[in-house]
């Protein structure tokens, strides 16, 4: 490990000499300089890892040295040691970008906390954070194994998303591995308990069942309505749990959170089922039965998302909801600079409802375009680049713009998606779905223990293209290929992010409830 450098510059250093001595038993390498003039060649000469500036001293000022330091080199830390607490002079000192300050007279711990918190942050988080996630590793593992109900799954998907983002903050990579093979631990399990529980949550009778999509609406934004709120409700398509919490903290600079849930996605876990689902407040087959107009199967032409503004204003009459909504779907993120810009007359409606389809675009263009396969390589990757998209998008403007009204705001998603990495071999006929997270048809031909399978669809409130339709879902890290032309196949879709199956990530997602500050 190299030796740490630093730099202390103090007219009366001599008086420090204590201080130094303790630092250096610390087997930390101390220059010293009494003035801001030699503080500056010094600088120029050496590399330092931190620099204490006293702030009063004779010729040039602390605040005088500072600036041309910077201005050298601007990544070095600086702490200014000051004996004055004027607000004037610490508004200063941290607008010309100090690192820290102290207030004399300081003694060695001051000076070696200061040292630790400016240099060595990252790597004592690091540590701190890798030996908490081992000491938990034991007890999640138990957690996993003992998931009984939804609720278990819902806690259980917390923790591990909670794991997975800190580690992949730290600088170690040791258990980036570790946290994977947990999380597909927990995707091997959480299938089992889909296959034996599933169907029954459509049983009317059980009301030991999950908020799924149909229900979202009904659940959390009607009541709102029905107080005379004002509701704006943002579904963002294919937003995973974790990708929430990387754009939380821009929310919350304009926005209070009221509650964090989150609820389960019907199967499959794909846009023309959830999305329609959530906006008609209808399971597919009821939807395909009572608007037969609106509902596209999988293996008719035109696009499969087109009519949710229709469904949504048959859901609000349907419950008596009289409220003037605005819906806008948007295609091109340019949109949302157009609403941002009229803002006060569509803000005049009680209830706006705004889709976008960024992220669920974002996945299939790293899918199919090489550059952003690239770019995008994993999942701490993944949310990296929804993050940097979202912090500099027209979208964030339009809600920071939405945040100076008194409203209250929905962001939720239809589905997640997951990474896949695991083949399984599924033969069906021409006219079989070509999802790669599930298939709808009829003689499909598959290994049962790879797969969820539904054969009736009817128990899932599952449209049938014909009277011997079945329904088989991928599970955890699966994805579905076919014989012919195994290996470029594999090879193609291999570490995509894909959705449709039966995963965490999948079917548990956001569903967040915020307020304008």
């Amino acid at each position: 490990m190299k030796q740490i450098r630093i730099l202390w510059t103090d007219d009366e250093i001599d008086l420090l000499r204590p201080h130094i001595i303790f630092l250096e038993s610390k087997s930390y390498h101390i220059d010293t300089a009494t003035n801001g003039s030699d503080a500056i060649e010094l600088v120029k000469e050496n590399i330092y890892d931190i620099i204490f500036l006293d702030e009063n001293m004779p010729g040039l000022s602390g605040l005088e040295t500072l600036n041309k330091i910077k201005a050298i080199s601007p990544l070095i830390p600086v702490v200014m040691i000051t004996k004055s607490e004027e607000e004037n002079i610490m508004d200063e000192a941290i607008g010309s970008k100090i690192n820290d300050y102290l207030i004399k007279p300081v003694n060695p711990n001051q000076i070696l906390l200061a040292i630790k918190k400016n240099i060595d942050k990252d790597r004592l988080i690091t540590a701190k954070t890798t030996s908490a996630y081992q000491s938990e590793f034991s007890r999640l593992g138990m957690e996993i194994n003992d998931s009984l109900s939804y609720e278990d799954w819902i806690e259980v998907y917390k923790k591990l998303s909670y794991w997975e983002l800190e580690l992949s903050n730290s600088q170690d990579s040791t258990m980036d591995e570790v946290i994977k093979m947990q999380l597909n631990e927990a995707n091997r399990s959480f299938a089992k308990f889909i296959k034996r529980n599933y169907t029954s949550w459509f049983d009317p009778k059980n009301e030991d069942k999950p908020l799924m999509s149909p229900n979202l609406l009904k659940s959390k934004v009607f009541p709102l309505l029905k107080k005379g709120e004002k509701v704006v409700f943002l579904l963002m398509d294919n937003l995973r749990f974790d990708q929430w919490k990387s754009l939380e903290p821009l929310l919350s600079q304009f926005y209070r959170l009221e509650k964090e849930d989150l609820y389960y996605s019907i199967l499959p876990t794909s846009t023309q089922y959830s999305r329609n689902s959530i906006f008609s407040g209808l399971m597919p087959s009821e939807i395909n039965k009572l608007y037969p107009d609106l509902w596209k199967n999988d293996d008719e032409e035109g696009g499969k998302n087109l009519y949710e503004e229709d469904m949504l204003k048959a859901y609000l009459q349907r419950y008596s909801i009289n409220s003037s909504f605005y819906f806008e779907k948007v295609t091109d993120i340019k949109y949302c600079k157009r609403i941002a810009d009229n803002s006060n007359s569509i803000l005049n409606n009680q209830f706006v409802a705004v889709v976008v389809n960024f992220v669920d675009a974002l996945s299939h263009a790293r899918t199919d375009q090489k550059i952003i396969r690239e770019m995008a390589n994993t999942t701490k990757a993944y949310r990296a680049i929804t993050r940097s998209w979202f912090e500099f998008s027209p979208l964030f403007d339009m809600l920071k713009v939405f945040a100076e009204k008194d409203i209250h705001l929905i962001i939720s998603t239809d589905h997640g998606s997951i990474q896949v990495s695991d083949p399984v071999k599924i033969i069906g006929d021409r006219d079989t779905t070509t999802n790669l997270r599930y298939k709808q048809g009829r003689s499909l031909n598959y290994n049962k223990k790879d797969v969820f399978e539904i054969l009736n669809p009817n128990d899932a409130h599952l449209p049938k293209t014909n009277i011997s339709s079945t329904y088989v879902f991928a599970q955890g890290t699966d994805f579905f290929a076919y014989p012919n032309n195994y290996n470029h196949y594999v090879k193609y879709y291999k570490d995509t992010f894909q959705h449709g199956g039966v995963s965490l990530q999948e079917m548990i997602i956001p569903l967040i409830h915020m307020k304008s500050k």
